[in-house]
């Protein structure tokens, strides 16, 4: 069993984005008792382009502290207090989520609205792997059918008795989205790529009948959930609840369909994936669709729209992190090729829309 090359372990806080330890301090001692009197040692965790995460260690104990990027506006998708929320609400409702420990919203404390959870020590599976830490085919399958499974548990949730209900708008949820990314990608875009309009279209003008109203997580993939570190195959936990909202749930399993990057897929796609779904063992899409819909028997007959949607999606989201680098609103170098994994993403969603699969697709 291959365990701490897959610890997710914090380093230095990169310049740009540091915290005023001080001020940090001072606060934690008026909220969280324990942490009074106490040396705080500050670190940051490197993975992720949207809302920065660090470890904040006191007194022997470790907490996560989460913040939006800097220099953004405090929109839906980066709302602390909006995400603290839904821990709140859910982390007595469903065990696989981080207890939530306070939320500030003084400006005067970090800068920034933020809040402070516990810290789930286990496994997580990044894009890259060290090749020496590799896990087995079979483990690998072990833990693709186990994300897949706990994404069925997902969206079986009780979210009116966890007291979600007002959590979205559940009717014209498919549409709005469709409308919104869109929307979002014309103002965030830097390159003419004419099979972005044309995915979008489409899409508008063949949305499938709604579904029963499921609690979606909106980014579930690889990097976002943690694995028990004494049984790797096991999820004990998800993270980054920042986009979770009420919807049609197979939108949700599209999103995590265009994150499964398969080895026979083209070049610039693989490149430009954000999860480790190339390694040997890994189910392709269809298995993990399949597997889905036997787990929730839901209908999978259009199926090529909810991945075509997650592509469109994930596409506009990288856009809009590259605009940011296009605009000099970031110096971060992880940001300059991401224009690549826009070109990718879109053309990917056309030879899916196009050849009526969502697989092959090189």
């Amino acid at each position: 069993m291959i365990t701490r090359p897959w610890l997710d372990v914090p380093g230095p806080v990169r310049p740009g984005e540091e915290i005023d330890e001080g001020q940090l301090r001072v606060y934690l001692s008026t909220v969280l008792p324990q942490f009074r009197d106490q040396q705080l040692r500050v670190q940051q965790f490197p993975s992720g382009y949207s809302n920065l995460t660090y470890l904040i260690q006191a007194g022997g104990e470790s907490m996560i502290l989460r913040r939006p990027p800097v220099g953004v506006k405090i929109e839906t998708a980066h709302d602390m207090g909006r995400e603290f929320k839904i821990l709140s609400a859910l982390h007595p409702a469903y065990g696989k989520v981080p207890e939530p420990l306070v939320f500030c919203s003084d400006l005067s404390v970090i800068g920034s609205p933020f809040y402070l959870m516990e810290r789930v020590e286990g496994m997580i599976l990044r894009r890259d792997i060290n090749p020496a830490a590799v896990p087995s085919p079979e483990l690998t399958s072990d833990i693709a059918h186990s994300l897949v499974d706990t994404l069925a548990e997902l969206h079986g949730v009780d979210w009116d008795a966890a007291g979600l209900s007002g959590l979205g708008r559940p009717e014209g949820y498919t549409e709005r989205q469709i409308a919104g990314w869109t929307k979002r990608y014309g103002l965030s875009e830097t390159d003419m790529i004419p099979k972005a309009q044309r995915v979008a279209n489409w899409l508008a003008n063949n949305i499938p009948p709604p579904q029963p109203t499921s609690l979606i997580h909106n980014d579930f993939k690889h990097d976002n959930v943690v694995l028990d570190s004494s049984d790797c195959s096991k999820v004990i936990a998800v993270l980054d609840w920042e986009m979770a909202t009420l919807g049609d749930p197979l939108m949700d399993l599209g999103t995590f369909l265009a994150y499964w990057i398969e080895p026979t897929d083209s070049p610039e796609l693989i490149e430009s994936r954000l999860t480790p779904t190339t390694l040997p063992g890994t189910p392709t899409r269809i298995e993990i669709a399949q597997r889905y819909m036997r787990a929730t028997g839901q209908p999978q007959e259009n199926i090529v729209f909810y991945y075509a949607y997650g592509l469109f999606k994930v596409a506009v989201i990288v856009q809009q992190l590259y605009s940011r680098y296009a605009n000099g609103r970031t110096s971060d170098p992880r940001y300059a090729r991401l224009i690549n994994g826009v070109n990718a993403l879109f053309g990917t969603a056309w030879r899916a829309i196009d050849r009526g699969r969502i697989d092959d697709l090189a």
